[in-house]
């Protein structure tokens, strides 16, 4: 031991702290130990400086077990949008950011071509609300469909759903990527329901609503969907070029013809 390392805990304190999973307050409370003696700290002085350190130990490790489980593709933040090159009003941008709608179990739609951010605010919004202390899903929809499907070899759908809905927030992105066929609609019609005023959605979609119906092939199910995404919604259109295609510009990329 050197004269800078502080002592180790008596063996009962480290056994007694690691039984109760104290894991911070065990690295933590040796060289605090030093400290308070130097410094003369009263006990309840101690005590709340071990406290503290835990707390936010734990939180950052659930903020890494959240992150994780939300399976986002990718690392987008709300810094990194750039407001003003976009299409979206920054008093939009503000109120999605303050995350009221995710606790008001309210609805975002992102309604755009490819490349408008439509998935980086998306990913974004759902990291910010991970951050906050939400629980986040993020599935493309093709992979939400593939999830709900598999519940069918077991009769196990409503397990599903309701297991997914254990999150705060679930982002749909790329919805209508590729047509569904009647069986994946009602399924995607089901979860959409039973999150209805219960928990919120964040969609994206490159079709605007009236022409679902090009991948949603049942006429009255794609209307009822609608009809709950809609009602406790705020739908954000996107537009413009693709932030992709203008960085590859940038870079002296070869540009594309169009006839």
């Amino acid at each position: 031991m050197t004269a800078t390392t502080p002592p180790p805990l008596a063996a009962d304190l480290t056994a007694g702290l690691k039984r109760l999973k104290m894991a911070a307050m065990r690295r933590l409370a040796p060289e605090l130990l030093v400290t308070a003696k130097t410094q003369r700290w009263n006990p309840e002085e101690f005590l709340r400086t071990l406290v503290e350190a835990e707390i936010c130990a734990r939180d950052a490790s659930n903020a890494r077990t959240r992150l994780r489980q939300a399976t986002f593709p990718v690392t987008k933040t709300l810094e990194d949008f750039d407001v003003t090159g976009s299409s979206i009003p920054k008093a939009t941008f503000d109120y999605l950011s303050s995350l009221e709608w995710i606790r008001a179990a309210e609805n975002v739609c992102m309604i755009g071509p490819a490349g408008t951010g439509k998935s980086h605010v998306l990913v974004a919004l759902g990291i910010a609300a991970v951050e906050a202390g939400h629980r986040v899903r993020y599935f493309t929809a093709a992979d939400l469909v593939e999830t709900l499907y598999r519940g069918l070899a077991d009769n196990s759908v409503g397990r599903v759903i309701d297991t997914l809905l254990r999150n705060d927030l679930v982002i749909i992105d790329e919805l209508g990527f590729a047509p569904l066929d009647d069986t994946g609609t009602q399924l995607l019609f089901r979860f959409v329901a039973a999150a209805y005023e219960r928990r919120s959605l964040g969609i994206g979609s490159h079709w605007p609503f009236e022409s679902w119906g090009r991948f949603l092939p049942e006429h009255t199910t794609a209307v009822s969907m609608l009809d709950r995404l809609l009602h406790h919604c705020h739908t954000v259109i996107t537009d413009g070029d693709s932030y992709r295609m203008k960085q590859a510009r940038a870079r002296g990329g070869t540009k594309i013809k169009t006839s």
